[in-house]
């Protein structure tokens, strides 16, 4: 890499944006690379649109500013699109990776994305179906393992197990992994 991959998360306060990109970052260090992870909060309350940032390389980092022209950009939450600019910034040969039901070329009718690649899975049912309830932060960093090559799906998982392991019931950590994996396969990539 010449510079780092940047990727940009868009979600709401609660939907676990910020424990995904810590997921990532941990995961990265497990595979060597260079990584940073920070989030960035508007009005710290529950639902409110939050942002979280992730940085890779392979060589050390010497940025130490926000964001502005990521790579990929993951949606956790479909009812941001119209209300956030979740586009800004992001390259004609960037990467759109979202929680949204339809299939790809719907969401870029929606948001007029002509280019680049977009990824859609339903993580919301997928969550709903197997956690019982809908918490995306697994399912979308399984989604993203599918057009992210600077790290292994399995490295996530262990990273998952590590982020969980004392926060967690481990028949929950399980679920979660069952989750991320899940929509991994039924990722729809357009």
């Amino acid at each position: 890499m010449t510079k780092p991959l940047e990727i940009r998360w868009h979600g709401r306060g609660g939907q676990g944006v910020v424990t995904a990109s810590r997921i990532l970052a941990e995961a990265l260090l497990r595979e060597g690379k260079y990584f940073q992870a920070f989030p960035e909060y508007g009005p710290e309350r529950m639902g409110a649109p939050v942002k979280a940032y992730n940085r890779v390389s392979s060589t050390p980092i010497n940025i130490h500013s926000g964001v502005t022209n990521p790579e990929i950009v993951v949606v956790v939450d479909p009812t941001l699109f119209g209300a956030v600019n979740v586009l800004e910034g992001l390259g004609n040969d960037g990467i759109i990776v979202a929680n949204f039901p339809e299939p790809p070329a719907k969401l870029r009718e929606l948001l007029g994305f002509t280019t680049g690649t977009v990824v859609t899975v339903d993580a919301s049912s997928i969550s709903r179906e197997i956690l019982g309830r809908v918490v995306v932060n697994t399912p979308m960093l399984g989604t993203l393992c599918r057009v992210f090559q600077e790290v292994r799906i399995d490295t996530v998982l262990e990273a998952v197990r590590s982020q969980f392991g004392e926060k967690l019931r481990p028949e929950v950590i399980e679920k979660n992994l069952t989750c991320l994996k899940r929509a991994h396969e039924e990722a729809q990539v357009g």
